[in-house]
């Protein structure tokens, strides 16, 4: 007889429940997250389970890549993509953990994407220079507006980062605005050093696979966007259609309509944020080199402003290199 497991998966703590074909409950019991002690209950039942599923959180690489070394079928699930069960008053991890294995004994389970080991950790450390970045820019932004704010002055971001500590003396006379420079300096420096690093690690670990190589060939798309995008999608080939893709990347509106009218909204924080972020610098450089995009972007922006064209940009962007990363990888 088949049986089918879920994790319900928490920072601490899981809730493991084993099923059958009939959905009568073999198995339940909250664990520690341990993988041993996870391993050791799941043995006597191992040769008859079709398959465990795994709530996908921010911590599920110890237990699926454990769970699969041990020559486990693991599926990951995706939470904002379930549909809850209804009539019940009360729901609890237990409850979860065989809803889980439900889904998976009916394949109605919403799969998340399980990305390779191998790749992951540079995956994620270009994930870390991103948010080093965005940090690095705020930084800017606070010194560019403490600028304006005592000196009445513009200044540029790449004048902002081409600066040093002893030039905040210079800049102002006040010493508590001079203290506040140079931290925000030193800080920039800093990050500026950091990410740099990063980029020299990533370079020399991966290159663009054929089916990414062509991403080089977009104006504005570079060594560091291309390999945040091929490690971010991983294989191209599990978006069926480009409205997949391009909804991954958060590149279109959640609107539901009917009859011309809003029925509400769906999740905006589906999908991939990093892809999101490469598509919109995309989009941003890109106007600087090609003139179709800026034309694009101009019409876009006297309609319906700034923040609407630049993501109208980033999907068509996101569009355009669906199909090229489909068609390189097929040749």
């Amino acid at each position: 007889m088949p049986l089918y497991a879920g994790i319900d998966l928490h920072s601490t703590n899981n809730c493991l429940g084993i099923s059958d074909e009939n959905d009568r409950r073999i198995f339940k019991q909250k664990l520690d997250n341990n993988l041993k002690s996870i391993l050791l209950l799941l043995e006597p039942y191992k040769d008859k389970l079709e398959g465990i599923v795994v709530e996908s959180t921010f911590n599920w690489y110890w237990l699926v890549d454990g769970l699969m070394e041990n020559g486990y079928e693991v599926h990951l699930a995706n939470p904002s993509a379930i549909k809850q069960y209804e009539g019940l008053k009360h729901v609890d991890d237990t409850r979860d953990s065989f809803w889980l294995a439900h889904m998976l004994r009916l394949n109605i389970l919403p799969e998340g994407y399980i990305y390779p080991k191998e790749e992951r950790h540079l995956r994620d450390l270009l994930r870390k220079r991103m948010r080093l970045v965005r940090e690095r820019t705020s930084h800017i932004l606070s010194l560019e507006s403490m600028v304006n704010r005592n000196l009445g002055l513009q200044i540029s971001g790449n004048s902002i980062k081409c600066l040093e500590e002893r030039d905040a003396e210079k800049l102002f006379k006040n010493p508590h605005l001079i203290m506040s420079a140079k931290s925000s300096i030193a800080i920039m420096r800093l990050l500026t050093e950091h990410i740099k690093a990063i980029e020299k690690e990533v370079k020399s670990q991966v290159k663009l696979r054929k089916p990414f190589q062509s991403l080089l060939t977009v104006p504005g798309i570079g060594d560091i966007l291309g390999l945040t995008i091929m490690l971010e999608v991983g294989d191209i080939g599990r978006f069926p259609k480009v409205g997949h893709y391009s909804s991954y990347c958060r590149c279109v509106t959640t609107a539901r309509l009917s009859n011309g009218k809003s029925k509400g909204k769906g999740n905006s924080k589906n999908g991939n944020k990093y892809l999101a972020w490469a598509y919109v610098e995309a989009a941003n450089l890109t106007m600087r080199y090609c003139p179709q995009a800026r034309r694009f972007y101009q019409r876009k922006m006297e309609k319906e402003g700034g923040v609407v064209a630049i993501k109208a940009l980033a999907n068509k962007l996101a569009r355009a290199t669906y199909y090229l990363m489909l068609r390189s990888g097929s040749i």
